[in-house]
């Protein structure tokens, strides 16, 4: 790592507090940081994940470790809905807001401030497995919960799916690595140009995300007991899941410290940030979104942590 914690820290704060900024001065309005935040997704993260995938090496362990990821969250789902029965909470967002990560406004952010664009590939394969299951059933779940009461029906998430930029760029990334192509670029020289244009687009991603999420941080009237509860229901099935994975990752499929460290920031990452918009009832939506915010600075506080330990 070329850069001390403490340098790779001091921005994200700065760009958080200049988003919060932002808000309070209202020199950007509601629409306006929506559209940054679609610019982000829909454009440069995209970007991103085109050429993480693209430069991925797909071996034998590149395969097992989605499809252990999607196991995961299969698992933690499960695990959600037993302790919303155990605990006795009625909110039927629990289940979905202990599974999934929000890899993509946070992950490939925090993950390449750690070790660089050249680096984000190993990021990218942790993500893989969890991104499928997001797109496919975690959606598909949380629409089936909806359209019961007249919300989007799976139809539609299905359409979304397939034509999110974010898939597609998955999409075009794995045929790119896992046919040879890319290298195949590489040998004819011509990978510099997709690099060139890739990174080139994807250069203002940490910064549009980081402003969008300052800009919806807000603590403003959480429902403390309940938001607290689901937190630390979270947090108690994001541990019991971490370290047995990480385990069974060193022991049997002899993952570097890159992986390693990616499944650490992964596990810390806060649920998808799509829930919110599948809530009906304003009070359900409020805690959804106050345990996204609240949740969004457990993550930023493990990515500080990691700062430091990543030598």
């Amino acid at each position: 790592m070329t850069m001390s914690g403490l340098e790779m820290t001091l921005p994200v704060l700065l760009v958080l507090i200049i988003g919060i900024v932002l808000r309070k001065t209202n020199m950007i309005s509601r629409d306006g940081i929506g559209t940054l935040k679609n610019i982000a997704v829909n454009v440069t993260l995209p970007a991103v994940v085109l050429r993480a995938f693209a430069t991925t090496t797909f071996t034998l362990k590149n395969i097992l470790i989605p499809l252990a990821m999607f196991a995961v969250c299969v698992a933690a789902y499960f695990l959600g809905k037993l302790a919303a029965k155990l605990f006795k909470m009625p909110s039927p967002f629990v289940p979905f807001l202990t599974t999934g990560f929000e890899a993509g406004m946070l992950g490939y952010t925090f993950y390449e401030m750690l070790y660089g664009a050249e680096m984000v590939s190993g990021f990218a394969i942790v993500d893989l497995g969890q991104a499928l299951f997001v797109f496919t059933m975690f959606k598909l779940m949380l629409s089936h919960m909806n359209d019961a009461k007249g919300g989007m029906n799976a139809k539609i998430v299905f359409l979304e799916m397939v034509r999110s930029p974010i898939m597609i760029a998955i999409a075009v990334g794995i045929l790119l690595g896992a046919t040879g192509l890319y290298k195949a670029m590489q040998a004819a020289g011509v990978s510099g140009l997709l690099d060139a244009a890739a990174q080139f687009v994807a250069a203002p991603t940490s910064v549009l995300i980081l402003l969008v999420i300052g800009y919806d941080l807000s603590f403003k009237g959480i429902r403390w007991g309940a938001v607290s509860k689901i937190m630390l229901v979270r947090l108690g099935v994001m541990m019991l899941m971490m370290f047995p994975v990480i385990w069974l990752f060193e022991r049997f499929l002899q993952i570097g410290p890159e992986v390693k460290n990616a499944l650490y920031l992964m596990f810390f990452l806060p649920p998808p940030f799509v829930i919110p918009a599948f809530a009906d009832d304003e009070k359900e939506r409020g805690t959804v979104a106050s345990v996204l915010s609240l949740y969004t600075l457990i993550s930023i506080a493990a990515f500080f942590v990691l700062c430091l330990a990543v030598k």
